[in-house]
């Protein structure tokens, strides 16, 4: 299997058994070329992304005024080709005007939770250097579970 060229398309039809059985160095390889072909066909598909919304951006738009949208999904046509155009809506709340409402109404006495979904965390940074009398009462509230892991292999110079 070390002398055959494994492209992405043959590792997806590859067990998992046979990807855990190649050695060190072939797996490192494996890794260094699927970053790199990753690498270029994000460029890649950022480039076509950017032609599509050149060509078709103003006509969605259009087709989306025409019936009094701003955001939404338009169907447009170039040639025999169907488009479907999604303009989504992006909306952005500003943290410090929304703690200032939700503080006026606590002081009106409703509840803030009944107007304003409210997500509370704290930064493991700030936790950590915490006082311990601190920490302890916050303890009960924080679960620790552990991440996605990821390897980095290097082929070792002898």
């Amino acid at each position: 299997m070390n002398d055959i060229t494994i492209l992405p398309a043959d590792l997806v039809r590859l067990l998992q058994t046979d990807l855990t059985r190649l050695d060190a160095t072939r797996l490192q390889e494996l890794v260094l070329g699927l970053d790199y072909q990753a690498a270029l066909i994000k460029k890649a598909k950022a480039q076509v992304d950017t032609a599509l919304i050149k060509r078709y951006a103003m006509q969605a738009q259009a087709a989306l005024a025409a019936t009094g949208r701003d955001f939404g999904t338009a169907h447009i046509a170039d040639g025999a080709v169907a488009i479907k155009a999604e303009l989504p809506k992006k909306v952005r709340w500003d943290q410090a005007k929304l703690a200032e409402i939700a503080r006026r109404i606590t002081a009106s006495g409703d509840r803030v939770e009944d107007f304003i979904d409210v997500k509370l965390s704290v930064p493991e940074s700030k936790y950590t250097a915490w006082p311990p009398a601190l920490r302890e009462q916050f303890a009960p509230a924080r679960t620790v579970e552990a991440g996605k892991p990821t390897f980095t292999l290097t082929v070792m110079e002898d």
